[in-house]
């Protein structure tokens, strides 16, 4: 399908010279994140799936449970919303169309909200959750993940913002309608595509009344 089909979310961009909209390159891999690093606890870790459930139940999935679980590699960038974009990053991790396969969504569902440690968290689109190269990341470039990079498990979503590839994941809540995350009940951009170069929920204001003026 072509990226501009409307139930599919186009491919990420890869480090072949060609950045999105506003970002520059860095060098290396850079630490962002809001709060501190928390502490790992493979005893007391789970990852649960919940909300509108086609069986209106929830789902859990202990350490061990989750490294069994069928994983892949994506090759993508990062983009963070500041400008920067770290490239050619290695991903390993579980497909998020396995988790749905395992816990699939009600018939309504249409967002996901991604849920981590301290309460933070993003909304999804569902067609978003759903894209191939969407993973929850166990590794990088063949390496476990850091703590400070998300370990044990982080959302990967490559053809959004860095905002919406939460760091230590712990949940995921099917939704119905459409619910702000934690930055973007602070005016970020409830969808964050880097091809679109919005960040900020205000832009699309000003496109919408931009559309109005013909």
């Amino acid at each position: 399908m072509g990226s501009d089909h409307p139930d599919q979310p186009p491919p990420p961009l890869r480090a072949s010279g060609q950045l999105p909209p506003g970002q520059r390159r860095v060098a290396g891999w850079p630490v962002s994140h809001y709060g501190p690093v928390p502490r790992f606890r493979p005893d007391r870790w789970d990852l649960k799936v919940f909300g509108a459930t086609a069986r209106a139940a929830a789902y859990s999935w202990s350490w061990d449970e989750v490294t069994a679980l069928p994983r892949t590699t994506v090759v993508a960038d990062l983009h963070c919303a500041t400008g920067t974009t770290s490239t050619g990053h290695e991903w390993f991790g579980v497909p998020a169309g396995t988790l749905l396969r395992l816990a699939p969504p009600a018939p309504g569902v249409t967002h996901v909200m991604v849920w981590a440690e301290y309460g933070y968290s993003a909304n999804l689109r569902l067609r978003d959750f759903t894209a191939a190269t969407t993973l929850l990341a166990t590794h990088r470039g063949g390496e476990p993940l850091t703590a400070e990079h998300g370990s044990p498990l982080r959302m990967v979503v490559p053809h959004l913002y860095g905002y919406k590839n939460a760091k230590w994941l712990r949940g995921i809540e099917y939704l119905t309608a459409d619910r702000p995350g934690f930055w973007e009940e602070r005016g970020y951009h409830p969808v964050g595509e880097v091809r679109t170069g919005k960040r900020y929920s205000y832009q699309d204001d000003e496109d919408d009344a931009s559309r109005a003026g013909g």
